[in-house]
């Protein structure tokens, strides 16, 4: 018995260093990897069924207490049966596959067997089928794991040639000799079956772990490509930024060769095929229009599905990865291989990932261009509310001035001309210098001091370097105006506002004050908040003036209002100096 066990073992271990290099093959691991359907399964079966043929040509010829250690055996005695491996084939097909495999796989070996005869052929024949179908249904109590664990293997094994070997007793004859048989191989084949089937269960789970860690490898290998090509395809998709990406791809990918597209045509074609790939073609065939429509990765396997007239063509395959941007595919990346063999599941793992993170940093990128074109019109409504303002003010003051002094009227209509014609050109742009808003600030000064030349007077005290500073258009004039409506609204003497810029290491700070009547408690907290009614409107401009200095310069940037304890109120906000501006 021992020695029975010792041939046996050998035997079984050429069996597996065969199923060893077998598990190295590329395609084998890719029928592993394929989702169980019809063609699956008879793939399978037959896979595994020969398997279970090379285990029974493996075995060993026993007779009554001996037992003969020739390799080959191609038929037995009426007083002979084999000792055998074909079991492990069967249980591993019926384990990966289900119990169509292992009902498969079992049915071709166990023809096998029977033919060879020998006194337990129809016993033997008949139980690898069963234990084939066991070993499937088996399975499905596993069916959350890929690969049964070795250990469940081993256990299910052990019980893969006891079914054997009671078939066997219960249908083979004499009973004498089967008796005599079983004793001499039960022990052997249960010892054997079940380290094998652990074995070569090992064997796959290690297979598909390296296939994981590669395609985990190249998930990550598409994080790198998407980085350096998305460069180009944020400058949208030209010929040029096409060209620039199919080039980085094909070296990086190793694709026989990468076209890009936009949704009517072949912006760029790289490598193989380029004499008949041509940019500027249109995209035909059924497939390119599927990818565009529905947005998924499409595998083609020949010329015709791909849609290549050319009969010598060297690209037979392709994967087609759309690119996505703001939930609309705006085009193609085309990976040609030569073979479609070259295509496995490392290949679409790379598509896939290449694919999402496309389309995710083109549609971020769009949301931010979105974003900021909103903002920018945001920004200009604002501003657009604040000038019509002061522009009616100033005109109702002309036409009262027409009265009493046309002179002065038509001065005032000419500094309001200049006033307005500076407005223009700085408000083209959400920020611009200090220096020049105290400018567009001291033409409306000019306008004011026409209007309240006896009610009050300003005065500017700015600090030297804080010219540079970047602040947005029309904050001053609103700020002065308020306090010109308000604080001093019921002072017809002797007003005063003092406006001061104090430059600090990483600010300047802007405050307004006023000796006038200061701000109702009620909307001292909400001044500048909220918009605030008011009968000229100041609390629209004064709200639109904190909600531009917010957005643009941060929130440090808000407008602070306080009484003064003497009287009059103090507006202050500041503003940050960048590197530049505080050189």
């Amino acid at each position: 018995m021992d020695n029975l066990t010792i041939m046996l073992i050998e035997r079984m271990g050429i069996l597996l260093t065969f199923a060893f290099l077998l598990t190295r093959i590329p395609l084998f691991r890719q029928v592993l990897d394929r989702e169980m359907h019809m063609g699956t399964s008879i793939l399978y079966s037959l896979m595994f069924g020969l398997f279970g043929v090379a285990g029974t040509y493996a075995g060993i010829v026993v007779k009554e207490e001996s037992y003969m250690p020739a390799f080959w055996i191609f038929s037995l005695a009426e007083q002979e049966m084999i000792a055998n491996s074909t079991l492990v084939g069967v249980v591993i097909g019926g384990l990966l596959g289900g119990p169509l495999v292992g009902l498969g796989a079992g049915f071709i070996a166990g023809i096998h067997v029977y033919g060879l005869g020998g006194f337990a052929a129809l016993p033997i024949g008949l139980s690898i089928p069963i234990t084939g179908l066991l070993a499937g249904y088996v399975a499905r109590f596993f069916s959350q794991e890929r690969v049964i664990s070795p250990s469940k293997a081993l256990f299910i094994g052990m019980f893969a040639p006891v079914i054997q070997m009671s078939f066997i007793l219960i249908l083979a004859g004499p009973p004498d000799l089967v008796k005599t048989v079983v004793n001499v191989v039960g022990i052997p084949m249960v010892l054997t079956n079940s380290i094998s089937i652990a074995v070569f269960t090992t064997m796959i789970q290690i297979a598909l772990k390296e296939e994981d860690r590669k395609a985990a490898l190249e998930a990550e290998r598409a994080f790198t490509i998407a980085e350096r090509i998305l460069p180009h395809l944020k400058m949208g998709l030209t010929p040029q930024t096409a060209h620039a990406a199919a080039l980085l791809l094909q070296h990086e990918v190793n694709a026989a060769a990468v076209a890009v597209t936009n949704r009517e045509q072949i912006l760029a074609h790289v490598g193989a095929g380029g004499d008949h790939h041509l940019a500027g073609e249109a995209i035909r065939g059924e497939l390119n229009r599927r990818v565009l429509y529905t947005g998924i990765i499409q595998k083609g396997l020949n010329r015709e599905v791909l849609s290549c007239t050319k009969n010598n063509c060297p690209l037979q395959a392709a994967i087609l990865v759309p690119i996505r941007e703001g939930g609309s595919v705006v085009g193609l990346i085309k990976l040609y291989f030569r073979r479609p063999q070259q295509i496995g599941k490392v290949q679409e793992a790379l598509a896939k990932g290449l694919s999402n993170l496309l389309s995710n940093q083109l549609t971020l990128a769009l949301t931010e261009k979105m974003k900021s074109l909103m903002k920018d019109a945001e920004l200009r409504m604002l501003q657009a509310q604040i000038h019509p303002h002061f522009l009616f003010n100033t005109l109702n003051s002309i036409v009262t001035l027409i009265r009493i002094d046309p002179q002065l009227a038509r001065h005032m209509t000419i500094q309001l001309g200049t006033f307005m014609r500076l407005n223009l050109k700085l408000t083209s742009s959400p920020l611009i210098s200090v220096r020049q808003e105290l400018d567009h600030l001291y033409a409306y000064l000019e306008i004011i001091k026409i209007r309240f030349s006896e009610q009050f007077a300003v005065r500017c005290r700015v600090d030297e370097g804080v010219e540079d500073a970047l602040i947005p258009p029309g904050t001053l004039q609103p700020l002065i105006e308020n306090c010109i409506h308000h604080g001093l609204r019921d002072m017809p003497i002797g007003g005063e506002i003092l406006l001061q810029v104090k430059r600090q290491p990483r600010q300047v700070i802007i405050s307004i004050e006023d000796n006038g009547a200061g701000i109702p408690a009620e909307k001292l907290a909400v001044l500048g908040k909220v918009p605030t009614d008011s009968e000229d409107g100041n609390g629209i401009g004064v709200h639109n003036v904190n909600q531009r200095l917010v957005s643009l310069r941060g929130p440090d940037a808000e407008l602070l209002y306080y009484n003064k304890a003497e009287g009059g109120c103090v507006v202050t906000f500041s503003l940050p100096l960048s590197g530049e501006e505080s050189a």
